[in-house]
């Protein structure tokens, strides 16, 4: 199963890709976490030891040169389009039962483009993941698609979008759906988060009608608490029972 999940800042994406990984090893399966937002917290809610000490792929200057040939930010100059990655996984990887997750971060500074050492050696690095590594993989993906290129994008058995049951929200959803279908992924699902009626549920039908939604996800007054204390949100007895059930939905719909 490998499933990037995509949706606007703080629709909660983060959280339902730390849910998938932990409802996937709760059945005993190893998965391979992949933070590839620009502003990485996955290592958090997966309580991973001190990380506020992982520095992402994307900022490891020596790494890129290395791979590259390139000095990070050194826009203007020859550098590989297509280094060897293959041996980064098992360097760089960090471990938190039998999850095991790269933060590759993003490009931040600006006029970096697609055309920077640094953004090279994610998408190379996540191209060659999806392509050689047969095991369970949940990428937290920004709202853009950037880092799955066309062909690379067809090894992605589901596209979920993350989506509030708010205007903007919807809007942005329907987006990344357009641009999903340009880059050829051939599943794309929805899930709602923070739902508190039936009233948002049919308002994110109405609003998205591209997605089929998988499941929505009511609000949980626990989470803040438990991010605080930095507790394990799979240990909250509604996120788990409905982790599990988003799981078995997505087996159907991705033959996964």
């Amino acid at each position: 199963m490998k499933i990037a999940v995509s949706g606007k800042g703080g629709a909660g994406k983060t959280t339902v890709s730390a849910l998938l990984c932990r409802a996937l090893e709760s059945e005993g399966r190893e998965v391979l976490g992949i933070d590839a937002d620009s502003n990485p917290n996955l290592a958090y809610v997966l309580r991973l030891p001190q990380p506020e000490k992982i520095t992402p792929l994307a900022e490891m200057e020596d790494l890129i040169r290395e791979k590259t040939g390139a000095r990070k930010g050194s826009y203007g100059t020859y550098f590989k389009i297509n280094p060897e990655v293959s041996d980064i996984p098992e360097r760089f990887q960090y471990r938190s039962g039998n999850i095991r997750l790269l933060v590759m971060g993003a490009t931040k500074q600006g006029g970096g483009g697609c055309a920077c050492p640094e953004f090279v050696l994610v998408k190379s690095l996540i191209g060659h993941l999806l392509l050689n590594r047969n095991q369970d993989m949940i990428i937290d993906m920004e709202a853009g698609l950037e880092h799955l290129g066309r062909g690379v994008a067809e090894k992605v058995d589901l596209l979920l979008v993350v989506v509030q049951a708010s205007r903007v929200g919807c809007l942005t959803a329907s987006r990344i759906h357009k641009l999903a279908k340009e880059i050829h992924i051939r599943n794309i699902c929805g899930v709602g988060n923070m739902i508190a009626s039936e009233e948002d549920e049919e308002y994110l039908r109405n609003q998205v009608r591209e997605l089929e939604f998988l499941a929505h996800l009511p609000i949980c007054s626990e989470i803040k608490d438990y991010e605080r204390e930095g507790k394990d949100l799979f240990d909250i007895l509604s996120l788990r029972e409905n982790a599990n059930k988003l799981v078995e939905r997505i087996r159907e719909v991705s033959h996964a």
